[in-house]
């Protein structure tokens, strides 16, 4: 038996990174999953890697109304309901705020925060019917602060600021909301950003892991594993809450 047997969950940014490796835990503890990419293809390729019984891969703007709406409608059709809804959907376009264009402050927000909200609102009909349901957010050791992430840093802190007030208004339904923060976790994104910045990315994420208490980075199994987590009944009591999954450096 697996923890989600006979649950359904939707990941997205699913295709790749922490969002495909959140996927493959899910879908190996029982769980039926969709995986959500702005590129459909790349999102069936994706579902069909997972090797799960019940995996779809669905091409979503996670930031057109519309386009989120449809894609939970589908997943409820497909699949019978809906019980976890992972938003980790995110772009970054990182500049020192002199440099940072308006479009570049605005694509960010769109992803992460407007995302996040028309996900959760297109989601929430079906957990407040059957009283269940949990919402898990990706948020960022940069809510803290990072130097040239000031969309980025907002957005973040703007999720945990998000699933409190979710964990407010969705707790007498039997709702939790919840974010995981994490630290430097070696993806496609951050050997992009090592790059933009003239650096090596196994450079990168050496200077990363020396900088760290427990002197490795992260991996995108270490986040799943805490997205899991909360996802779990083990963890009905925790609502409201931002899990820092860092090696114990907020950088």
């Amino acid at each position: 038996m697996g923890r989600f047997d006979q649950q359904v969950v939707v990941v997205t940014g699913g295709a790749r990174g922490i969002g495909f490796s959140t996927a493959q835990r899910f879908a190996a503890e029982g769980a039926a999953v969709a995986l959500l990419d702005l590129d459909a293809h790349t999102a069936a390729l994706a579902a069909a890697e997972l090797g799960a019984s019940k995996a779809i891969g669905i091409g979503c703007d996670v930031g057109d109304e519309s386009s989120a709406q449809a894609a939970v409608e589908q997943v409820v059709r497909e699949f019978g309901g809906l019980h976890v809804l992972v938003n980790n959907a995110g772009v970054t376009r990182d500049n020192l705020l002199f440099k940072m264009t308006s479009t570049d402050w605005d694509t960010v927000m769109n992803v992460h925060l407007r995302g996040a909200f028309l996900m959760t609102r297109a989601a929430q009909k079906a957990f407040v019917e059957q009283k269940y349901g949990k919402v898990i957010c990706i948020s960022s050791t940069s809510a803290l602060g990072n130097r040239g992430q000031a969309n980025y840093s907002a957005a973040k802190m703007g999720i945990q600021g998000f699933v409190r007030t979710l964990a407010i208004e969705f707790g007498p339904f039997g709702v939790t909301a919840n974010a995981v923060a994490p630290g430097f976790i070696a993806t496609e994104m951050t050997d992009a950003t090592a790059q933009r910045l003239g650096m090596d990315p196994v450079e990168f994420r050496k200077a990363h892991a020396e900088a760290n208490p427990v002197r490795r980075v992260g991996k995108p199994e270490d986040i799943a594993a805490a997205v899991t987590f909360l996802a779990s009944d083990e963890a009905s009591y925790i609502t409201g809450q931002t899990l820092y999954v860092d090696g114990g450096a907020k950088l």
